[in-house]
């Protein structure tokens, strides 16, 4: 497989099919930040720009420059084209996202040399008002200084820029999204006071090495939301329910070529099961399943009346509706099932693996009649790629300092 694919990673390449970073239960590949770069990450990662991109007779010289670099400082540089092509790739190596077709048009933002908080949070600012562009979602990236061996590195405590507080009520009930309680008790211990609303946008905290963390509040103009209600149900709008535009990952970590840029938010559009089928439907975040049934006289005393299953129904036409009627892009399952085969085919007639976990590409809602439902996939870690890494997750969850591990 190496031969054809010469950017497959050694540990993927012996054995495809077990204990690849990032599937199931399988770790992330660890990282240490003190270490200095793999030369062989490097190669690899050149060998494929310049079989991609090139012109191939800047190989050899690029390679030296690179190998001169590693030596002095243990990292070395990317070009803006390394740089583009390497966060393109890695969302094309992304085995977790059905919307990759797409890789092409990513919109790479290089923003290696802002440093300090409040240009940090300018630039993610301009990131979430370019990539909604007036509700026509542009897929963006902005990619912030790599890590230097040995050295702290700026970070967003957010898992992603947009959040919505969770809050618990002295009788025990919930308000907003329970699953980010943690973190809104966590910026509260920072200064911020929410108004306890269902839908109140939780602050950024931009932690650098120099300032340490410290609170932004997101402009208005910077979060579109979209107010959810459904083509036929009147009542529906009365639920009170919205929900924002943008999707924007901001703590998983991009590498190419052993490069680790820790700090990269990106974003593409919504699926709309992401939003009917997760963020409002799953039991430990909004748990709206139970109120859209009420409210369609759904007999809920038996599992066997699958009152959940029509409640999803009504709740995913409601969001896919009222997006297309805000005039902001979103895709649904069933289309973006397609797209991703027709990517699958477009790869291979490249001669490129496609790398996909089963698991998160069958959507949460009616997989089983989706194209995507039976077939398997090449589960094998790619280089470039984005990252979970465990101490942004934990931070992202619950807030807390930054971790040189």
């Amino acid at each position: 497989m190496r031969e054809r694919f010469p950017w497959i990673s050694e540990t993927a390449s012996a054995n495809p099919r077990m204990g690849v970073p990032g599937y199931r239960n399988i770790a992330s590949p660890a990282w240490d930040p003190a270490q200095p770069v793999d030369p062989a990450a490097a190669e690899e990662f050149l060998q494929a720009f310049y079989g991609e991109v090139g012109p191939r007779e800047r190989l050899l010289p690029r390679l030296a420059e690179v190998d001169s670099e590693l030596s002095r400082t243990g990292t070395y540089t990317h070009t803006p084209e390394e740089l583009e092509f390497g966060a393109r790739v890695a969302w094309r190596n992304s085995s977790r996202c059905i919307g990759r077709l797409y890789w092409r048009t990513l919109r790479v933002r290089d923003r290696r040399g802002v440093r300090n908080a409040d240009d940090i949070f300018a630039e993610l600012v301009g990131h979430l008002l370019e990539a909604t562009n007036e509700g026509k979602i542009r897929p963006t990236i902005t990619v912030f200084a790599a890590a230097t061996p040995g050295r702290p590195f700026a970070r967003v405590w957010n898992e992603q820029l947009i959040r919505y507080a969770g809050y618990r009520r002295p009788d025990g009930s919930w308000t907003g999204d329970r699953q980010y309680a943690h973190f809104t008790a966590a910026v509260h211990r920072l200064g911020w006071r929410g108004r306890g609303g269902r839908f109140d946008v939780l602050p950024l905290v931009i932690e650098t090495p120099q300032e340490g963390p410290r609170l932004y509040e997101l402009p208005e103009d910077a979060v579109l939301e979209v107010p959810l209600h459904h083509p036929d149900l009147a009542w529906f709008a009365e639920l009170g329910l919205r929900w924002h535009a943008v999707p924007t990952i901001s703590n998983m970590r991009l590498e190419i070529g052993g490069v680790r840029y820790p700090f990269s938010p990106f974003n593409g559009w919504y699926m709309g099961t992401e939003v009917g089928a997760r963020n409002l439907a799953d039991a430990d975040r909004y748990d709206m399943l139970p109120a859209v049934a009420r409210r369609l006289h759904l007999d809920t005393s038996s599992e066997r009346t699958l009152w959940r299953d029509s409640a999803l129904v009504e709740l995913n036409r409601a969001v896919l509706h009222s997006y297309d009627g805000a005039g902001v892009r979103i895709t649904d399952h069933h289309t973006e099932s397609l797209r991703f085969l027709k990517h699958i085919e477009a790869e291979e007639r490249q001669g490129r693996v496609v790398p996909a976990d089963w698991t998160w590409i069958v959507p949460p809602m009616s997989g089983g009649i989706t194209p995507v439902f039976r077939r398997y996939y090449a589960e094998i870690d790619l280089r470039p790629n984005f990252y979970n890494d465990p101490t942004a997750r934990g931070i992202g969850r619950h807030g807390g300092k930054q971790s040189s591990a």
